[in-house]
């Protein structure tokens, strides 16, 4: 993905602190607290430009979205969809999914959702990958013991790769689904890449995994 630099980003998202949160580490096991009640908290790493988030927080004004987003130039536009349709339930991170751990606390969040990420195809570039064992031990540090990921991709080659490193690291897998848009799935909210791809007649592969508990 080419991107074009926005050297006025940063200094507009400033402008929205309680949309794009400065210093998120210090809402560390009290983002309830932020968002004023305690509805669950769904995460979405690489959030790209927000539509994915921002129309599950239009379906679901009962639950608590945070969307992280390491480049600036990507997360103003997710940041601008929020600002525009006046929404309380969704918050942004301009941060890299690597610090995690920094944001949230032990169990504090109730599903992550991974959508359409980098598939680093080469494989000395494997640990790159969001689905590698060492972001699922991230993600099990932060999310409840009955949390889920949910997993989307055009990328056959990563899902397949995705299904054998969460069945190796003892996942259990649900909804596993090789053609989302043939599918009888109800209540998907496509991604920006999700509507190019599919209008481009590809497939869109899907699953759900859970951590078995020890």
């Amino acid at each position: 993905m080419r991107l074009r630099h926005k050297p006025w980003a940063t200094e507009e998202m400033e402008k929205y602190p309680s949309i794009v949160i400065q210093d998120p580490q210090q809402y560390k096991n009290k983002w309830n607290q932020l968002f004023g009640n305690d509805n669950p908290i769904y995460v979405e790493v690489g959030t790209g430009k927000g539509r994915f988030l921002t129309g599950m927080g239009e379906q679901h004004p009962d639950i608590n979205f945070i969307g992280i987003e390491k480049y600036d130039s990507v997360i103003i536009s997710a940041m601008e969809r929020v600002r525009d349709s006046e929404q309380t339930n969704v918050k942004f991170l301009n941060e890299d999914v690597d610090g995690l751990l920094d944001f949230f606390g032990e169990g504090e969040i109730d599903r992550l959702f991974i959508n359409f990420t980098d598939p680093w195809p080469k494989n000395r570039h494997a640990k790159r990958r969001l689905t590698h064992e060492n972001f699922l031990t991230l993600y099990q540090n932060v999310l409840k013991k009955d949390g889920e990921i949910h997993f989307k991709t055009d990328n056959q080659a990563l899902f397949e790769y995705s299904l054998h490193s969460m069945s190796t690291y003892g996942m259990s897998l649900q909804n596993v689904s090789l053609d989302l848009h043939r599918s009888s799935f109800e209540g998907n909210i496509m991604t920006e890449y999700e509507e190019k791809f599919s209008k481009k007649g590809m497939r869109i592969y899907r699953l759900e995994a859970r951590y078995k508990e020890q």
